[in-house]
């Protein structure tokens, strides 16, 4: 289907035929825009072609070290220039990017240190502690190099080799290993384990390239963008953002501390055209005080992800200088893969109040997707009727390629040809989808998943606890936060600073319940906690 009589010598070859992988946009950028300006980190600032430089520096330095094709190099760092430096550079040298949320706990950091088999770890120096502490659990574990960070008040601890030396002692003439096959890995994300063990989740420089361009169209980017990086960079890769900057010669400003102040500052003095964040961060803007606010005479696209943001958050950012799109995805999708795409002539005029709900609504499919549905049980698409609920479902080239090592799940995942995404949503009859719960009972707390049963589980080791049950609590800072329900043992004492003091000594402090409420927990028949019962109880808190 779709060939011609004769295509005899119409093959793929060098000519016609190259991998599609986002270091094209650098190795190009370096050339088309080699005296634009492409990275800013505080009061540092690079050119493509230094960035180019110091980028290819640390492909040699890596590959001096060890690394090879197939090797994972590992990072837990923040949104600093030496980060957006390794997203460049582990590729680049032919090895797979695990960039690890620096939130989480040693135990999990050890595992994902161990289940990627993570050769290197790129380590700010704020987080030496964390490695460490994963490293000694391990029994061994990845060769740290520290990235110290003066300007943040991070000289460097002296007791690994430094980053910047590394990078000085690189040939900046180092090759690049580019891809011999689109579909070789990219990059290894974890998930927040939300049903225990984080996933691995491998992505394909291919499906990462045509993320970067489908961006670009739902954007409505054009030449020379400055953008903020408030997403963090061990989150779907940026949501791919890094990646596609050089492809429009495009400035990357680093984002540090992600606070009302220093966000308001890069606005106004670096001239920010566009940032992704969770509504968190519009709230953080919105409730700002007015010493934090800068001025500013532009309006700045915003992408908003996450828990989806309340229509008065919406309506409350926009007369400020952000037209806020809402889009959807998740680690398995390299970050969204649904926009609301507006729509000029229809909804324009309508009062504020409405053009926040119609933004509040998760979209349609980005241009990169074949289709993002929503299926019944059966594998139907649901009704658009604004009602009928469903699980979302995608099929198209920002699928990842499967859960490292773990080919059961990936085969769940993939049953009947689209990922399954556990998210709960119906359809409006102009085929827009809207998330309305989810499924497996995650929870979304400044755009971080949290596990309610790695919550729980955390509380049941506490000798006076009988049962636990943790469920999303609405809140006006994080969107969400963990609220547990507890059910003592006969006898047993205990009070709620004591649990929540309990549980933040063994869980990221995002994870940690926020309020504790002792009551018979609702059951079936069979025992199964009612949890849609401690949800009403929780929203009306």
């Amino acid at each position: 289907m779709g060939w011609l009589p004769d295509e005899t010598g119409l093959e793929k070859c060098a000519a016609n035929h190259v991998p599609l992988t986002p270091l094209s946009h650098l190795r190009r950028a370096a050339d088309v825009f080699a005296h634009h300006e492409a990275l800013v980190d505080r009061d540092r600032r690079w050119t493509y072609a230094e960035m180019h430089d110091r980028v290819s520096r640390l492909v040699g330095a890596l590959q001096a070290r060890g690394v090879s094709p197939g090797d994972v190099v590992a990072t837990l760092l923040p949104n600093t220039a030496a980060h957006v430096e390794a997203t460049w550079a582990v590729p680049a040298s032919g090895a797979v990017l695990n960039t690890i949320n620096t939130r989480l706990d040693p135990d999990t950091v050890a595992y994902i240190f161990g289940h990627g088999g993570a050769k290197i770890v790129l380590c700010d120096s704020s987080l030496l502690t964390l490695a460490e502490a994963a490293k000694e659990e391990m029994g061994g574990g990845p060769e740290i190099i520290e990235v110290a960070d003066p300007a943040a008040g991070l000289p460097g601890s002296g007791r690994y080799p430094e980053y910047e030396a590394i990078i000085a002692a690189g040939d900046p003439a180092t090759a690049w290993v580019m891809p011999l096959d689109e579909w070789e890995s990219l990059a290894l994300n974890y998930t927040s384990g939300t049903t225990g063990r984080p996933k691995g989740v491998v992505y394909s420089h291919r499906g990462a390239y045509l993320n970067t361009m489908g961006t670009v169209i739902a954007w409505r980017m054009v030449l020379h963008p400055r953008y903020l990086t408030i997403v963090p960079l061990f989150h779907c890769n940026n949501w791919c953002h890094s990646w596609l900057m050089p492809a429009l010669g495009g400035t990357v400003i680093c984002c540090r501390e992600v606070a009302a102040a220093p966000i308001y500052h890069a606005i106004a003095a670096e001239r920010v055209t566009h940032f992704g964040g969770a509504p968190i961060v519009l709230n953080m803007l919105i409730n700002a005080r007015p010493e934090d606010r800068k001025p500013f005479d532009h309006i700045v696209e915003v992408f908003t992800a996450g828990a989806p943001p309340p229509a008065a958050t919406l309506a409350a950012i926009e007369p400020l200088g952000f037209n806020v799109t809402q889009v959807y995805g998740l680690t398995e999708t390299y970050g969204h893969v649904t926009e609301c795409l507006w729509r000029p002539g229809e909804w324009d005029g309508l009062p504020q109040e409405e053009r926040a709900a119609m933004k509040a609504r998760t979209g349609v499919a980005m241009a990169m997707m074949e289709e993002v549905t929503v299926l019944d049980p059966g594998m139907t698409p649901t009704p658009r009727d604004g009602a009928t609920l469903g699980e979302v479902a995608h099929r198209g080239n920002s699928v990842m390629k499967g859960y490292y090592r773990n080919s059961e799940a990936t085969a769940e995942a993939f049953r009947g040809g689209y990922f399954h995404s556990g998210d709960l949503a119906f359809r409006h009859p102009d085929g827009y989808i809207k998330i309305a719960d989810r499924s497996k009972d995650i929870i979304i707390s400044g755009g971080e998943n949290v596990s309610s049963v790695e919550v729980e589980n955390a509380l049941m080791h506490h000798p006076a606890v009988l049962l636990a049950a943790v469920v999303a609590k609405p809140d006006e800072k994080w969107g969400e936060v963990p609220c547990a329900f507890v059910e003592l043992k006969d006898g047993a004492e205990a009070d709620e600073a004591e649990l929540i003091a309990f549980c933040r000594a063994r869980l990221a402090g995002f994870k940690t319940p926020k309020q504790v409420l002792f009551r018979d927990l609702p059951k079936t028949s069979t025992g199964k906690i009612q949890k849609f019962e401690l949800r009403a109880v929780a929203k009306g808190l």
